[in-house]
């Protein structure tokens, strides 16, 4: 459980397979932290909870309404206010509701969209350090296929360290 959380965190794992166009990531699973910190916790602790587990490329926003996958990085996105409906997946995905103290940790290749969020939806993102985010919106070519498969295993889990959850589930997977 981390310091902002009043419940124990619950990860549940999701793999997906290539769905259309989106690649999805062919060896791990999307991680999906269920009360990481608790729904009033904010923004600023998720940046402070990634930045202290050596996350970067912090930034604050929501999530794009088509979707889009990253081939140069695997994603973490905090939910920091609001709630909303998610696709994961790409196209023939699965419909998942996250809201205020959810965590998501996308692998490299992994399609998602916001089908809708309440007013107030916020999240914050961030990359493992020397991993840079693309948004690909359309079949991946060989390369970037390469590239997600081959992408390194962060050291570090965003949400637990060095031993957290991450680091176990995706050298198990």
């Amino acid at each position: 459980m981390t310091e902002d959380a009043t419940d124990p965190v619950v990860v549940h794992e999701l793999q997906l397979q290539r769905s259309s166009w989106v690649p999805n990531n062919p060896k791990l699973s999307v991680l999906i932290y269920r009360r990481a910190l608790s729904a009033a916790a904010g923004s600023k602790s998720f940046e402070h909870l990634f930045a202290s587990n050596g996350w970067t490329g912090i930034w604050r926003n929501g999530i794009f309404t088509y979707d889009h996958y990253h081939s140069g990085a695997h994603e973490v996105l905090g939910i920091a206010r609001g709630s909303a409906k998610l696709l994961l997946g790409g196209p023939a995905g699965k419909e998942i509701d996250v809201a205020a103290g959810d965590c998501l940790i996308l692998p490299a290749g992994t399609g998602h969209r916001n089908l809708g969020a309440s007013a107030d939806f916020s999240v914050v993102g961030g990359y493992p350090p020397g991993q840079h985010a693309d948004i690909l919106t359309s079949a991946p070519s060989r390369e970037q296929l390469l590239t997600i498969a081959e992408l390194s295993i962060p050291s570090s889990d965003p949400i637990e360290g060095a031993d957290g959850y991450l680091v176990r589930a995706w050298r198990r997977d």
